[in-house]
């Protein structure tokens, strides 16, 4: 397996999608519920009978939905292709009843449309607008972007838009992010060792990073409380921060791996803590806190303090805090394709490494502490 994303949708549970990549039966779907009070993960099965799953993600707006992108072999050539699918009603909230016998429980994931790119190529990723009432999609195909509209209740996809990368060598995408910025009017593309910002409105281009790093680049992340912050990861092991506005250097390289680093996510409520994942096998949470929305910690207010405070409380602001590693994770004996923050609760995260095995943790009590207090 290699495909996780968490269910953007569902607030209230913490769920994660898993998608399997088997050549010998047919790929699934597995539903991850962790019901956080018992430690306990349940698990459901859908079927998704068309291939491989390479790249999965899930509707903003509704839990039902979600995109794909697996493959498809058809006269002796392997395509990469995309869809839209929902899954069975009694699925989309998470809940917290195991099924009774998993074995026959075993359901289909229904297709609500394909996302055509036969003229385009192999699809890389599917995006969602972060923001928007899950119609508006972008996904990457070789060296195209498409700007897809879903309409009639995700049953029929109409391209609304694109453009297409020009130039020598290996043009083709890698992966992509929506910002959450901005009005949702702007994307980050990788492709081989380059990062280029586009306006999804003029389908131009807007900024561009070349050489972001020594070899590929693997993913991309937006920092969620900061618009200009953009985080990348590759296979020279790094892991970057840029600031959009200017990309001559990044603001801050994290040399923790000593392989491809295939993941990086920024946590969607305290945007110091970063995951990474790579192909050593581990995953690394990092507190990149001087480059985040609070470099010099909680702010407090002056009204709390009494004098005595006050005047240690003012030493104290000069400084901001320092970036370190907070945790390395080795619980996977395989690549770690993929790392995602759950989106119902800000501490919880799940890693994916190759052989299948998910893992879910917390960020450690005592930061969690030192951020909120």
């Amino acid at each position: 397996a290699r495909a996780l994303t968490p269910q953007t949708a569902e607030t209230d549970a913490i769920r994660f999608l898993v998608g399997t990549q088997s050549l010998r039966y047919d790929n699934q779907i597995h539903i991850i519920d962790f019901d956080d009070e018992n430690n306990i993960i349940n698990k459901n099965v859908l079927l998704h009978q068309v291939g491989e799953i390479w790249h999965i993600s899930t509707s903003p707006a509704d839990k039902g939905v979600l995109a794909t992108c697996y493959n498809k072999t058809s006269d002796s050539k392997v395509m990469t292709c995309a869809a839209v699918w929902r899954m069975p009603k009694e699925l989309e909230s998470g809940s917290h009843e195991s099924p009774d016998d998993s074995s026959s429980n075993t359901q289909t994931l229904e297709l609500l449309c394909h996302l055509d790119n036969t003229a385009h190529g192999n699809m890389a990723c599917v995006m969602w607008e972060p923001m928007g009432d899950g119609k508006k999609i972008i996904s990457l195909a070789d060296n195209n972007i498409l700007l897809w509209d879903l309409q009639e209740s995700s049953a029929k996809a109409v391209l609304s838009s694109s453009v297409a990368l020009e130039g020598k060598g290996q043009l083709k995408f890698t992966s992509g992010r929506w910002s959450p910025h901005h009005n949702c009017t702007q994307i980050a593309t990788a492709n081989d060792t380059t990062v280029r910002g586009w306006d999804t409105r003029s389908m131009r281009q807007i900024y561009c990073i070349e050489n972001a790093h020594g070899q590929l680049v693997r993913d991309l992340d937006f920092n969620p409380n900061k618009q200009y912050y953009l985080a990348s990861c590759g296979d020279d092991c790094k892991v970057k921060f840029w600031d959009t506005r200017n990309v001559t250097e990044p603001v801050k390289t994290l040399e923790e791996h000593s392989h491809w680093v295939w993941n990086v996510r920024y946590n969607h409520s305290h945007d110091q803590l970063i995951l990474t994942g790579s192909s050593d096998s581990r995953v690394i949470l990092s507190n990149m806190v001087s480059i985040s929305s609070e470099p010099f910690g909680h702010m407090v207010d002056d009204d709390e303090l009494s004098d005595q405070e006050d005047q240690h409380q003012e030493e104290k602001i000069k400084e901001p805090l320092q970036d370190s590693v907070i945790a390395t994770y080795e619980e996977h004996e395989d690549s770690v394709y993929a790392v995602e923050w759950s989106s119902a609760d800000p501490w919880l995260f799940a890693s994916l490494s190759y052989d299948g095995r998910l893992v879910i943790n917390r960020v450690p009590r005592a930061l969690k502490y030192h951020i909120l207090l």
